[in-house]
């Protein structure tokens, strides 16, 4: 059997016993995209209002304490910039003890005075998608399952350009013929979905794979271009004094004051330090951004801070990972082709199995 026929049978045979979990994946992967306004759509209460300003974050802080006294933990308000409630976390609640991820999700009113909705995730629709996706429902075991399904993916597509790969004629090689055999139609239009898709799904595969798989990516990288930098908290014992968010933050805009905040973490009744989390010029990430700011309790003194512009190669490389995944790396126009990427895997697999049967059939009727 020639290496064209062997590769082939690989395709063939990967495609039907692993496709519908890459299907499973990618089509939720595609709800993800936009999983916030999706989320956002499902629950009204948190659509009204203005855009929150510094005063109403802090007033929100405030709002969370006041309202839940018992938990002394930090606690993370994301800054979105967009009209409506302000969303915060609650990281390893008693409620979800046990659970690999599932903070205590809370949005309150844009004004900061107002706990407008409660959730855990995981509880409700897109953060059960979220968990489908990347865990399929199984915590740290899915993942793993998860990162190395993304490997056969990128397989399977390499898989399926070598198989097409013409001998002759491109101009042939690349046609759709409409009016052919049904085997050649379907055979056609396999190919040329999978040709359209080829880099933007060998791109989604391999990155999700990555973000799956982070120990295994940094042993295989490591050696060619360095470990990554190292993010951690400072080692400052906290002061007896109370928390500043209002001093603190005003103290953290110095360090990037051309940045765009999007995360402030609380320090709690026991921690050293404010976290607040910048977007500077050159990050690709908007949501989750890789310039760091702390600031002591008091909002009186920045112990440390992190440039991302300034991190080695292993580290961009990392930062890059999820802006690639979900598309939002070049705004709204690269997250709606993400999103229309993701479908391709069940047009891929739809196509791929019925002809497939189709061949089964031919096969069959001549007695083979």
């Amino acid at each position: 059997m020639s290496a064209r026929r062997l590769v082939q049978r690989a395709h063939a045979w990967l495609g039907l016993s692993v496709g519908l979990i890459i299907v499973l994946i990618s089509t939720t992967g595609s709800l993800l995209v936009f999983y916030p306004e999706i989320d956002a759509a499902l629950h009204p209460a948190v659509q009204s209002g203005e855009i929150a300003d510094d005063a109403d974050l802090i007033r929100a802080e405030e709002t969370l304490r006041a309202s839940y006294p018992d938990r002394t933990g930090p606690w993370r308000l994301e800054v979105t910039g967009q009209p409506g409630a302000i969303p915060a976390r609650y990281y390893n609640p008693p409620e979800t003890a046990g659970r690999a991820f599932a903070p205590m999700m809370l949005w309150v009113s844009p004004d900061g005075r107002e706990v407008v909705r409660t959730e855990f995730w995981g509880d409700y629709a897109m953060t059960f998608i979220y968990d489908l996706h990347y865990r399929l429902l199984a915590e740290g075991a899915g993942a793993k399952l998860v990162g190395y399904i993304g490997l056969v993916a990128v397989i399977l597509v390499l898989t399926g350009l070598w198989s097409f790969w013409p001998r002759g004629s491109w101009a042939k090689a690349l046609a759709l013929r409409l009016r052919g055999h049904p085997l050649r139609r379907w055979r056609d239009a396999h190919k040329l979905v999978g040709l359209i898709g080829l880099i933007p799904l060998l791109m989604l595969f391999a990155t999700g794979a990555m973000l799956a798989l982070p120990e295994e990516s940094e042993t295989v990288l490591s050696p060619i271009i360095g470990k990554p930098d190292r993010q951690s908290a400072p080692a400052v014992p906290p002061l007896p004094v109370a928390a500043d968010l209002s001093a603190a933050l005003a103290l953290a805009r110095t360090q990037f004051p051309q940045a765009r905040l999007a995360w402030i973490e609380t320090p709690g009744t026991e921690g050293c330090c404010f976290r607040f989390r910048f977007q500077i010029s050159g990050d690709p990430s908007r949501r989750f951004p890789h310039s760091y700011v702390w600031v002591t309790r008091s909002g009186s003194t920045i112990v440390q801070s992190i440039d991302a512009n300034a991190a080695n190669a292993h580290s961009r490389l990392l930062n890059w990972l999820h802006p690639l995944h979900d598309g939002s790396f070049g705004g709204l126009t690269t997250r709606i082709l993400t999103a229309a990427m993701g479908l391709f895997p069940l047009i891929l697999f739809v196509t791929g199995l019925y002809r497939w049967r189709l061949r089964r059939k031919q096969l069959r009727d001549a007695g083979c």
